[in-house]
């Protein structure tokens, strides 16, 4: 499983303990220290400018589920290999979907399109090109598209290819452009369920009223608990380290058994196949003590492949690449 294994750094934490006195509602909108802690973050580290509102949420996979819905999408593209919510979310939306692969000039028409990048599971960076094809796409059909960044802050090397943001890359230019990011990741954050959402202020205010309403309210506490956490990149880069570490730890065990790698440039994954069903793989790590996903879990076209996470300890990271070369 995808689940963080390392510490809630020790600030933030504490941020959370000195605001557990919280007797009053939240505020949807986030407090204005947590608005302020978004936005800074956004500009400085997402690259967001122009006209970009914030909007904090309870992590991100709710947001996930429930866009299409708030946006009242009639139709829904998504990756053809990807998290399965966003087609859960379509479902629940009563929309059609539909899944495409990166060759934009073939999507059709829709109302509310999913990117991902760094992807999960295969851990592929869009580059800005197909960002800026996505982008077009959007001024041409009047598509929201919501870019799911979530695994942005880790890169598999320092020296490899770096994430990018559409909204970075939309230059100022926001209009029906969204970015999704949580800390669960960032700052091991995943039991406190906090996220952010990123982009065109007039998207955010009708989202905005939707959560209001839905009682979608990030607890006062956890928005506390962000402000600290976004306020600080030392920690994020620690992190990003232990995730690049486990990955050359398990990447050339995974080699010698004939695994090839493939994308896996970012992300807390591993993909990677040697031509058999996912499932005969899945099988054969399983007589070694070792879980891994199945890459049909995530579409059709992922039936050949397995997702191994990096969400473990480095001693049982380094447990499990001793098994496979013993």
């Amino acid at each position: 499983m995808g689940t963080p294994v390392d510490p809630t750094p020790d600030f933030v934490q504490q941020a959370l303990i000195e605001h557990s006195n919280a007797p009053g509602y939240p505020l949807t909108i986030g407090s204005s220290a947590l608005r302020d802690a978004m936005r800074t973050w956004a500009s400085s580290v997402l690259g967001a400018s122009g006209d970009f509102d914030v909007l904090p949420s309870i992590g991100s996979k709710e947001v996930v589920a429930n866009l299409a819905f708030q946006l009242e999408a009639k139709k829904v593209l998504y990756p053809e290999i990807a998290y399965p919510t966003y087609l859960v979310g379509a479902i629940l939306a009563g929309a059609e979907h539909e899944p495409v692969d990166f060759n934009v000039s073939h999507w059709p028409s829709a109302d509310l399109v999913w990117i991902n990048s760094p992807s999960n599971p295969t851990g592929r960076i869009s580059p800005r090109e197909d960002l800026e094809s996505v982008i077009e796409y959007s001024k041409r059909t009047g598509a929201v598209v919501a870019s799911d960044e979530c695994y942005f802050n880790f890169p598999a090397s320092k020296d490899g290819l770096k994430p990018i943001s559409i909204l970075n890359v939309a230059d100022g230019e926001n209009k029906n452009l969204l970015a999704l990011h949580s800390l669960s990741k960032r700052s091991n954050f995943a039991g406190y369920r906090g996220g952010l959402i990123v982009g065109d202020p007039a998207l955010i205010a009708k989202i905005r009223e939707i959560r209001k309403h839905s009682g979608l309210l990030v607890p006062a506490p956890v928005q506390a608990a962000m402000v600290a956490a976004l306020g600080d990149e030392i920690h994020v880069h620690e992190q990003a380290e232990r995730y690049a570490k486990r990955r050359e730890i398990l990447r050339p065990a995974l080699s010698k058994l004939g695994y090839t790698i493939e994308h896996s440039e970012a992300g807390l994954y591993i993909w990677c196949t040697r031509g058999e069903r996912d499932f005969e793989s899945v099988a054969f790590f399983a007589e070694l003590g070792i879980l891994v996903t199945p890459g049909s879990f995530y579409g059709a076209a992922g039936e050949k492949y397995i997702r191994i996470a990096l969400t473990a300890t480095d001693e049982q990271i380094a447990a499990a690449a001793a098994r496979i070369l013993s």
